[in-house]
């Protein structure tokens, strides 16, 4: 497996469509409309996340909201903003380190930061506590969720500081993506920041889909999901529930994330990035129809709306936000977010000075009140697959709890096992509250590998262990606790098995 680095990869934009001028003042409002926009979109959609799996939110059901909105939930529900301080921890890695950090800082930061994680990111932060680096760490071989939304939706930063930049956001969206995402789960924060680039230069919706879906290459199953969403939006230009339908037919199975494997639940890029889309075209550029069509398609139902709701803040600028949307957002603009420094006035000064800094990298200049920028064209990135050559034909509950060891069979090429480790809180003490259980897993009397498995839920596995490169044949597992205790367990939840 090759990885191609970062660095290397500055070489490679070159491709300059024009040179294009914008206003301090109007970059300024741009970048302010890309933050404020997601800060509404993920506060709006927040009360339907992942609440409506395999529907969507019906039209007579009415979406809330009110003034305080965003203050209230900063205070009070700072967990909604996570997908946001993720941002937030890059953006102050490129403050403090610099435009070219090493991807090393992106990814201890993250990693050692004091929230709570999910998926491709939980699974990346595991895995370079645990001595994986990136981009390793990221990669389907060592992280079963690397399709999911994870740096879709946090990737927002790469576009809002490369104006009218695309492949310079692509740059850094391969250095950071790749920390916890591959293949289309990478390929969704790629067209996410090229989406945001495009938007200081283009007012046409459509047309900054399809130009930024150019950053994404042709074979990939992302670039055929969001081609089919903008292929059937001409076909229902005045229906976005029969192109909703059609995606669900075509593009809602899960292979890859182990949550979403035979049931409803779906975190996948793509279908996500879909979403996002359908709100995007149907929304016709009204701030509100946008992120409240990218709410009830479901699923990831603030993640949606929010990228939604940058990309189209970063197309209209701040000013342009209307009014409904913004009355409240004044009170909470000097709020930090939670487990940063950084609040919404804050990262539109740093966010405008990272793109004045990538700006002149990339051979552009200030004039007076403006600046010259020499823009480019996006250009696909490089071709990669998650989950290749595999298909998921069984789900096997086992619903065991305090485990010491077990034994289980199964015929095909790979599989994942799913449990966790936990404080047996009636048995334990503040004293003994964390530990690592030591999992020693056997496939076929091989050598025996072994997966620590923290109770500390912030720097947990996200699952037991998996193997995706065996004969397609019969294999026989055996799992065995190393250092059992009665302050801890080993939970064993299930097992799906890969053909």
């Amino acid at each position: 497996m090759k990885f191609i680095s970062s660095s290397f990869l500055f070489l490679l934009v070159t491709t300059v469509n024009a040179q294009q001028t914008i206003s301090k003042e109007v970059l300024k409002d741009k970048i302010k409309g890309g933050w404020a926009g997601q800060t509404i979109g993920v506060t709006f959609g927040g009360p339907y996340e992942f609440r409506f799996n395999g529907t969507f939110i019906q039209d007579y059901q009415p979406l809330e909201w009110y003034k305080d909105n965003i203050k209230n939930n900063m205070l009070n529900n700072a967990g909604l903003y996570d997908d946001i301080y993720m941002d937030l921890t890059f953006v102050d890695i490129l403050e403090r380190v610099g435009l070219n950090a090493p991807v090393d800082s992106f990814a201890n930061a993250f990693a050692n930061a004091g929230y709570t994680l999910w998926h491709a990111n939980q699974s990346a932060r595991y895995n370079i506590l645990n001595g994986i680096k990136a981009p390793q760490s990221g990669d389907w071989h060592f992280n079963p969720h690397a399709d999911d939304i994870d740096f879709q939706i946090e990737s927002d930063f790469a576009g809002l500081m490369n104006p009218g930049m695309p492949q310079s956001a692509s740059v850094i969206a391969d250095k950071v993506g790749h920390i916890m995402n591959y293949g289309d789960g990478w390929y969704g924060g790629v067209f996410v920041s090229n989406m945001y680039a495009l938007a200081f230069f283009n007012t046409n919706i459509e047309q900054i889909i399809t130009q930024a879906l150019k950053a994404i290459p042709q074979q990939s199953d992302f670039f055929k999901c969001i081609a089919d969403v903008i292929r059937w939006h001409k076909m229902y230009p005045n229906d976005w529930h029969q192109t909703w339908f059609e995606l669900q037919e075509k593009w809602s199975s899960d292979i890859g994330c182990p949550d979403g494997v035979f049931d409803a639940f779906n975190i996948d890029a793509k279908i996500n990035a879909a979403y996002v889309v359908v709100g995007l075209l149907y929304g016709n550029s009204d701030f509100g129809k946008t992120i409240e069509i990218a709410a009830r398609c479901g699923q990831d139902a603030d993640c949606n709306p929010s990228t939604a709701g940058g990309v189209l803040g970063s197309v209209l600028g701040y000013n342009k936000i209307p009014y409904y949307w913004k009355e409240g957002l004044a009170q909470a603009e000097d709020i930090h977010f939670k487990y940063t420094s950084i609040s919404l006035n804050k990262v539109y000064e740093l966010s405008y000075k990272h793109a004045l800094q990538m700006i002149q990298q990339n051979g552009g200049r200030e004039e007076g009140d403006n600046f010259i920028i020499k823009t480019q064209i996006p250009s696909a990135v490089r071709y990669e697959k998650c989950f290749e050559n595999l298909k998921p034909t069984h789900k096997i509950s086992l619903r065991k709890e305090n485990v010491s060891s077990f034994d289980f069979e199964f015929a095909g090429k790979g599989f994942i096992l799913k449990g966790e480790a936990i404080t047996n809180e009636a048995k334990s003490n503040a004293a003994k509250s964390n530990a690592v259980l030591q999992i020693q897993v056997t496939v076929d009397g091989q050598q025996p590998k072994i997966m620590m498995m923290p109770t500390d839920y912030r720097i947990r596995s996200n699952d037991i262990y998996w193997q995706y490169n065996l004969q397609q044949e019969n294999h026989k597992v055996h799992v065995q606790l190393l250092n059992p205790s009665n302050h801890y367990q080993l939970n064993v939840r299930e097992y799906i098995i890969y053909e």
